[in-house]
This record gives structure tokens, sequence and C-alpha cells, in this order.
């Protein structure tokens, strides 16, 4: 059952306030309370960009990345990390 955008935003929102109190308090990105924050805050993120696109059809900007999508595995997301097609300008 598709969820409702509104309500995937609502709980969004909600989310991002819960894991801006975790980040404050705490101040340690290892603490669990942030840990879990994040987890939730990119839950909360792919169900309302679902909900959002399959209400709408309109997409969220932007994606969550994480470490596996840096290729090198230098520490270091750079150029050579994306893929450029013919019709795309690689100097952004």
């Amino acid at each position: 059952m598709a969820k409702d955008p509104r309500a995937a935003l609502d709980h969004l929102i909600a989310v991002l306030e819960k894991h801006y109190a975790a980040a404050t308090t705490s101040k340690d990105p290892d603490a669990d309370d942030v840990v879990d924050s994040e987890t939730a805050l990119q839950d909360a993120f792919f169900a309302y960009d679902q909900a959002l696109f399959k209400a709408v059809g309109v997409e969220l900007p932007f994606d969550i990345v994480d470490d596996e999508d840096d290729e090198d595995d230098d520490g270091v997301f750079d150029d050579d990390d994306y893929e450029f097609g013919d019709d795309e300008d690689d100097d952004y």
C-alpha cells in the first residue's frame, strides 16, 4: 500500500527533528542515538521519496550515497567517482 506523501513528509520532518536533537545532545557521531536516528532518517527519506513519486510522479532532486559509492575507497569522493555520459558536463 502506498503511503500518503503528506504523511510521509510529516514523518520525515519529525525524524529530522529527532536527528537534530540526538546530534546536538551527544555531539558524538558514533553515539547509539545518533546512529539510530541516521538510520531512521534514511528510511523516512526513502519512504517520502517513494510516496511522492507514486502519488505525483515527482522525484526528489538528490539521493543519499554512502561509502560504498566511492569506488576507489580513498576516503575522497572525487571526479573519477562520477560517471558522466557524452551529453553531460564533467566540470561540476
